[in-house]
């Protein structure tokens, strides 16, 4: 689910508690938390409701001045319109995990561990390594120009850089990414592991 930086900035304040989608199934589920480029979002509530069934109130929780605001927001598509209950949790883990370097041996090896086991269960091979590399070789190049050199197309690259990001190894720019601070310490640790 797409949520602009403003509606984001009006989830973190408590004005917004509500979204409202138009969609073939739902995009996310009840209980479940949203990453956003600011933080994350906690889903409270996923539910379809009629045109007729949105009140006022919800308007207002949705951060619109009416009903008839809300509803011309929505997409004019034949699909189920879901309203979905949000809070703020809080910043995304990953920005503190990425400036962690302060890497001790036992906490090193299992994060070499981690990218041991997405080579292990993928087709690619040893791929984690050969990503960090590039990414560290070629900081803020367009994903597409380093999807390209790997003979993939960005839909098949981005999910991998994704995992990487999850583990704090790597940061988003625009374009492209870069190693974080940690992604550094452990592309150095694999480094010397292979040359030994």
């Amino acid at each position: 689910m797409l949520i602009k930086n403003a509606i984001i900035q009006r989830i973190q304040s408590g004005e917004i508690r509500l979204i409202f989608r138009r969609w073939k199934r739902a995009g996310v589920k009840a209980g479940g938390t949203q990453m956003t480029q600011l933080g994350v979002i906690g889903i409270d509530s996923v539910n379809i409701v009629s045109e007729g069934e949105i009140t006022a109130k919800d308007a207002k929780a949705a951060g619109f001045a009416s009903k008839n605001d809300l509803v011309a927001d929505l997409y004019d598509r034949k699909e189920d319109i879901y309203r979905i209950g949000v809070r703020w949790i809080g910043e995304d883990p990953r920005n503190a995990l990425r400036t962690n370097d302060k890497l001790g041996k036992k906490e090193l090896n299992e994060i070499i561990g981690k990218l041991q086991k997405l080579d292990a269960g993928s087709q690619r091979g040893n791929w984690t390594q050969t990503y960090l590399q590039m990414i560290h070789d070629q900081p803020n190049t367009h994903a597409g120009i380093l999807a390209a050199q790997l003979g993939l197309d960005i839909p098949h690259f981005k999910p991998w850089v994704r995992k990487l990001k999850a583990l704090g190894l790597t940061e988003s720019l625009r374009p492209g990414y870069r190693l974080s601070p940690r992604g550094q310490k452990v592309l150095k640790a694999l480094r010397q592991k292979h040359d030994r």
